[in-house]
């Protein structure tokens, strides 16, 4: 059975993660009270209705229950309406509520009422483009939580050959490489990292490691 996601909200961030989600084969319900809106995204998604979502009678139809994630993308400039809606689809037994925060105040209110996880994909993009910006060789970021990290990069000209065992990322650094992907002739080729063997200067290394913990070692070669 595929996986089904309610979106509510159908601003800029809430029609690209429908749409993201669709291509990826998730069932979509879009929610929004502008019809407009509903309308628009409507031949991508599975579904999309329009409805108050802070009309509890309304958002009970949309059986919240029985979906796999509710995800509140209702923009910054309507706090009260997202903190409303986090606090219904709660009472509504929502298995798994992912809300968009403003601000830290925002964030710490959606906790209290309910929301199983937060977002803030203008702070999020603004941390991922600064990574960028200082470090010329990241490609991508992805947090795991709070605490971890999955970076791509290419390595310095430092670290090209040389093997991960002479550079024990590890114990010295917190750094764990978990794969590596060819470019090259090799392009697309991803492969499990092998210890012993030399980095190549078109490899992309994809590693684990805490916050910040990738750029700190880059700056110490």
């Amino acid at each position: 059975m595929a996986t089904q996601i309610m979106v509510i909200g159908l601003g800029q961030f809430g029609v690209s993660l429908a749409r993201t989600l669709t291509e990826r084969r998730v069932e979509v319900l879009a929610v929004d009270s502008r019809q407009a809106r509903g309308q628009s995204i409507a031949i991508v998604v599975s579904e999309a209705v329009c409805l108050d979502a802070m009309d509890e009678g309304a958002l009970a139809r949309t059986a919240p229950e029985r979906r796999d994630v509710c995800v509140v993308t209702i923009g910054p400039e309507s706090r009260e309406a997202s903190i409303i809606v986090t606090a219904l689809l709660r009472q509504m037994g929502a298995r798994r509520i992912v809300a968009r925060s403003a601000d830290p105040l925002h964030e710490r209110i959606l906790r209290l009422v309910g929301a199983h996880e937060i977002v803030n994909p203008e702070r999020a993009f603004g941390e991922r483009l600064a990574t960028k910006l200082v470090f010329e060789g990241v490609i991508e970021e992805l947090p795991l939580g709070e605490d971890l990290v999955i970076t791509e990069f290419r390595p310095p000209a430092a670290m090209v050959g040389r093997t991960l065992l002479a550079l024990a990322l590890p114990r010295k650094h917190e750094i764990t490489v978990v794969a590596v992907r060819r470019a090259g002739a090799e392009a697309g080729k991803v492969m499990l990292p092998n210890p012993n063997e030399p980095l190549r200067a078109d490899d992309i290394l994809v590693v684990v490691a805490p916050p910040g913990a990738v750029t700190r070692f880059t700056r110490s070669l």
